[in-house]
């Protein structure tokens, strides 16, 4: 399994928010300068984003995007699924009940559940405040599974 850029800019955009959530609201050229991603590409980003409980924009002369709850709310996992689709390593695994006919005598499957879960709970027990705490803290993020 792969991260695109998408799901990986994403979280830098939704971590820039955090950092500056006390200012207003961010234009994307803000966002775009500080962490070095073209302002195209954050718009396509956005497009993503638009419409899930992540992001709140505003048009306008002092227009942009905010965080739309507390960074403590959101986590990785919610930003990957928005960006990225499905965490599932496989696809059988991305809707219930899973959608293999093989899926009673499949052997393998325990295996795929068993990391699903793993990239799962890994990913919903990290949120953007985790990232700026560690951040403030000059230590790696160092989660265990």
């Amino acid at each position: 399994m792969k991260i695109s850029t998408k799901g990986r800019y994403a979280l830098r955009m939704l971590t820039d928010l955090a950092e500056h959530q006390g200012e207003g609201y961010i234009a994307l050229k803000d966002i775009a300068k500080r962490q070095n991603i073209s302002k195209k590409y954050l718009e396509q980003i956005v497009i993503l984003l638009h419409g899930s409980d992540l992001l709140k924009a505003s048009r306008g002369p002092n227009g942009g995007y905010q965080l739309a709850k507390a960074p403590k709310d959101c986590t990785v996992a919610d930003i990957l699924r928005q960006t990225e689709g499905s965490l599932a390593p496989i696809a059988c695994l991305e809707a219930e009940p899973f959608g293999c006919e093989r899926a009673e005598e499949c052997l393998t499957l325990p295996v795929w559940k068993g990391l699903y879960k793993q990239i799962t709970d890994y990913l919903e027990g990290i949120t953007i405040q985790d990232i700026l705490d560690h951040a403030s803290q000059n230590a790696p993020l160092n989660f265990v599974i």
